[in-house]
């Protein structure tokens, strides 16, 4: 597991082209998916995984567990939805243009005030008389230059721009993985079997090759150097997903699919490899003795149930709100138009309330909850204004 100075997340809610149909589940999956990333580094420090504070609950370590195992991976499909709908009516250009405006502007924006002000909490535990403009000088010149929260933005960046290029090149490429999704409509397991099958081929390779713990870093540029393949798996499936009919009408997204009117199955599909994740971490840590180098044997076995818990519960969630929350009025909608911004601003908001609280001697929950509470309401504030500057909606 990453410390709380190594990982974020989040998301981006993709521009939507006006020759698709608006889907309020998606929509609200994602203003869902941002509040789990608020809850997740809320959270980590009082936890064994990420233990940065006195205090500390066993539950938000299963709570850690599980949304580090799915939600950035569902974030790229959910990304990857509209991509090649845009592509086929915007020139390469323009779209390139705007996905720079969307996603390129904002990350160095983040990265050069947010992500430095989020982090000098940090560096003021280790060195309390650091002033804060020493601090950034040496953070954007010297480095280490941490990435925070928005190491999912350049990822999603370059995945977008590679799609571009492919599109070009192969516009009918994901037209299998399209055919997939319309084939899966009354069956939704074909697409989840497919979908585990080849983020095992991927990421397997790739976890025992690099680890789970390193990371690419280039500056403010970063991304996990063992799940690179597996996002890229996912965003594409999602592009596949999200082509022609095979997107909302008729497909495995279809309102009328039979992932639509699923039930307790994807439940129990969920919790079966999460509890084989709970086995083999305590396998790691009573008989292994946390060894900084695990043996191959454990790293399929962990590899293997992380992939399937990570499409599991993907699909447990698409399956209850194309189900439940399809249609009529929901609080997230109004948390939906400032999402991003949310994503964007929450990291430091977070890191400073944590800084604040560390030598309370609160419970674990209780600090928890501050810095959740605080961060998203402080967030959203931040966000509605800036969104009210002359063209910020169409950056954030």
């Amino acid at each position: 597991m990453m410390s709380i100075a190594e990982e974020a997340v989040p998301t981006e809610a993709p521009a939507i082209p006006v020759a698709v149909s608006r889907n309020l589940a998606l929509d609200r999956i994602r203003t869902v998916l941002t509040l789990t990333v608020l809850v997740h580094h809320a959270v980590m420090p009082y936890t064994y995984f990420g233990h940065t504070d006195a205090k500390s609950w066993i539950g938000f370590d299963a709570i850690l567990l599980a949304t580090d195992s799915f939600f950035m991976a569902m974030f790229f499909f959910l990304s990857g939805l509209f991509v090649w709908p845009s592509l086929g009516h915007k020139k390469p250009g323009k779209y390139i243009r705007d996905r720079l405006l969307r996603l390129g502007l904002p990350s160095a924006v983040t990265a050069l005030t947010v992500i430095p002000i989020a982090y000098y909490a940090i560096a003021l535990r280790q060195t309390p008389d650091i002033r804060f403009a020493e601090f950034w000088w040496k953070t954007v010149t010297v480095g280490p230059w941490p990435s925070g929260p928005i190491w999912f933005i350049w990822v999603l960046l370059l995945f977008d721009l590679s799609a571009c290029m492919l599109y070009r090149v192969a516009p009918r490429m994901l037209d299998r993985v399209s055919r997939l999704s319309l084939a899966s409509s009354e069956r939704p397991e074909k697409f989840f079997i497919c979908l585990v099958v080849t983020t095992a081929a991927l990421y397997l390779p790739s976890l025992i090759y690099f680890g789970s713990s390193t990371w690419f870093e280039f500056g403010p540029f970063s991304v996990q150097k063992s799940r690179v393949l597996l996002y890229a798996a996912y965003f594409f499936f999602g592009a596949g997903a999200g082509v022609g009919a095979a997107n909302f009408s008729r497909g495995l997204l279809g309102v009328g699919s039979r992932l639509a009117k699923s039930g307790a199955g994807w439940i129990v599909t969920t919790l079966v490899p999460y509890c084989l994740l709970w086995v083999l971490i305590y396998i790691e840590r009573k008989t292994l003795g946390n060894s900084e180098v695990l043996p191959a044997w454990y790293q399929l076995l962990y590899g293997m149930m992380f992939v399937t818990f990570s499409a599991a519960i993907m699909f447990a969630i698409l399956a209850f709100f194309l189900r439940f929350r399809r249609s009529g009025f929901s609080i997230l909608d109004s948390l939906q138009p400032d999402a991003y911004g949310i994503f964007l601003v929450h990291y430091a908001y977070i890191l400073w309330l944590q800084y604040w609280m560390f030598d309370m001697n609160w419970p674990a929950i209780v600090k928890a909850s501050v810095a959740f509470i605080g961060a998203l309401l402080a967030s959203w504030a931040s966000t509605a204004a800036l969104r009210r500057i002359p063209g910020a909606k169409r950056v954030l």
